[in-house]
């Protein structure tokens, strides 16, 4: 979500002007390396598995300059790639599905300059998953209480 929002500006400048700018360069920074990491330090790519490159001791850098084979290099470019070109497809249909509300946040934007959540409110609504979220905590903590009870 988190990478998919980052690259949102430059999907924007696509999804309204068609073409992109390099305003978007921290953010595509910050998305690459976020990217970088889930692959190669989190263990978070189905391809690679769980493991990780990630060197704590500081030594691999004596015994060679990457723990992994060119082949493996060429999986990890093109994970990398997948994961950051499909969270920017994900940011264009967003958009394109919510057009009209774009519109009126960039006509809320180009008036006040500074926007506070009473206005991003009246253009999307509450969040949604706000509610949710405590819901779902007041069920976790209530199932953990019963389950305490039961275990005494």
């Amino acid at each position: 979500d988190e990478m998919c929002a980052l690259l949102g500006g430059r999907a924007a400048e696509q999804v309204v002007f068609d073409q992109i700018s390099t305003g978007a360069l921290s953010d595509l920074e910050r998305t690459t390396k976020m990217a970088q990491a889930m692959v190669t330090i989190y263990g978070l790519n189905d391809k690679l598995g769980n493991i990780s490159y990630y060197d704590s001791s500081g030594q691999q850098s004596f015994f060679m300059d990457k723990p992994y084979s060119d082949d493996t290099a060429k999986v990890i470019d093109d994970e990398i790639s997948t994961l950051i070109e499909g969270q920017y497809e994900r940011a264009i249909k967003i958009l394109t599905d919510n057009r009209e509300k774009l519109d009126q946040l960039a006509m809320k934007l180009l008036e006040k300059e500074v926007i506070f959540r009473d206005d991003l409110e009246a253009i999307f609504g509450k969040r949604p998953f706000a509610k949710d979220v405590e819901a779902e905590t007041e069920k976790e903590k209530a199932k953990t209480k019963e389950e305490v009870s039961k275990e005494k």
